[in-house]
């Protein structure tokens, strides 16, 4: 995707084949730097501290993470011990497990010897996989906006977004906004509100920036005025991504993606969640009890980062010293208020019969 001209993906081998660099998303929308991964520890913080996130480049992270161990030492203690310091950085987004299962399940199987290379293989292999799974997750949701555009010809589409789902999130192209990326470069006229998405903003700080490097129509609003476009008609469609997925078609997402569905479920508004098939759990289904809700620092809530005057990047306290606060990542979005599952092989209902229509291998 584009970057002040320029084209990039959010992760990359280094020119040495060992490391790899991934862009600091902590430092957007203000600095764009890249940032390297030298060891298996440095991706494990990468992704703690956020530096990448969203539940596709995770994965991916894990797996190149897992590579760089093996490329370290190769012992299945080491693998072992590495599989679980990267499980434990994020505990709600599948993908990571996803990834770590798939390489660790292909170099435990295989010789010592021939683990590096294994690993390095897998993890590009998961990587590019992933461009070609987000990006036919774009077609088929453009398709959905072409729809709703030739339902009202002349007029843009009123998209809401909330979080980022966008390439930021993935190697490439994204989840809830490749339908948008796909659809815009079809020619199809649109404009996207973006939720702020409090308390880490990656919504007025990441998706923002995507858009605009993208020359798409958008406006930032605050988290709380969605409900209020939708109720005067100016929301012609709801697109979120998804960290977890259930096989019943539960969505667990950012925090206040489930009240954007209760907005969207009482003002008629199409409300669709875009996910890569890696991003379902098929060992669940009521997402409500059985998806885990990460708990980060209360500092994200209590404080904010911009940037100044003189062009730092600064942090701020909001609340008074000594009042407590309490900072979920996400929620989840039961399945009857989801208009539609857009994946990488087609739309389908929300429900356990819509996805194994979809993923008839899955059935138990």
């Amino acid at each position: 995707m584009r970057v002040t001209g320029s084209d990039y993906k959010t992760i990359w081998l280094d020119q040495d084949g060992r490391g790899v660099r991934v862009i600091d998303q902590t430092l957007l929308p203000h600095r764009f730097e890249t940032h390297a991964l030298a060891t298996m520890n440095d991706a494990a913080r990468a992704i703690a501290q956020m530096i990448v996130r969203g539940a596709p480049l995770i994965g991916v992270t894990g797996a190149y993470g897992l590579a760089i161990a093996a490329g370290e030492d190769a012992s299945d203690a080491n693998i072992e011990a590495a599989r679980a310091a990267l499980m434990a950085t994020r505990p709600t987004a599948v993908n990571l497990r996803w990834a770590l299962d798939r390489v660790s399940a292909l170099l435990l199987a295989a010789p010592v010897s021939e683990r590096r290379a294994l690993a390095y293989a897998e993890a590009l292999r998961i990587a590019e996989e992933d461009v070609a799974c987000c990006e036919a997750i774009g077609t088929h949701g453009a398709a959905v906006i072409a729809d709703m555009a030739a339902r009202s010809p002349g007029k843009p589409v009123n998209i809401l977004t909330h979080c980022n789902a966008g390439w930021l999130c993935a190697v490439d192209w994204g989840t809830a906004l490749a339908p948008v990326y796909k659809a815009a470069r079809a020619g199809v006229a649109l404009h996207v509100y973006v939720d702020e998405t409090r308390p880490r903003n990656q919504g007025a700080s990441l998706t923002a920036f995507e858009l605009l490097n993208e020359g798409i129509p958008h406006t930032v609003i605050a988290d709380n005025a969605g409900g209020h476009l939708m109720q005067h008609g100016l929301v012609d469609l709801v697109i979120v991504g998804s960290d977890r997925t259930t096989r019943a078609g539960d969505v667990c997402n950012k925090i206040g993606t489930y009240l954007k569905a209760l907005a969207a479920h009482e003002n008629g508004v199409p409300f669709y969640v875009a996910l890569p098939g890696s991003t379902i759990d098929w060992r669940i289904g009521d997402g409500v009890r059985e998806i885990p809700i990460e708990q980060r620092s209360p500092r994200e809530v209590t404080h904010i980062s911009g940037q100044a005057s003189n062009g730092d990047i600064v942090e701020v306290r909001l609340t008074p010293r000594g009042s407590p606060a309490l900072n979920f990542g996400f929620d989840v979005t039961p399945a009857r208020f989801v208009s539609g599952l857009v994946t990488e092989r087609g739309v389908c209902a929300a429900s356990e019969s819509g996805l194994a229509r979809l993923y008839p291998e899955m059935r138990g």
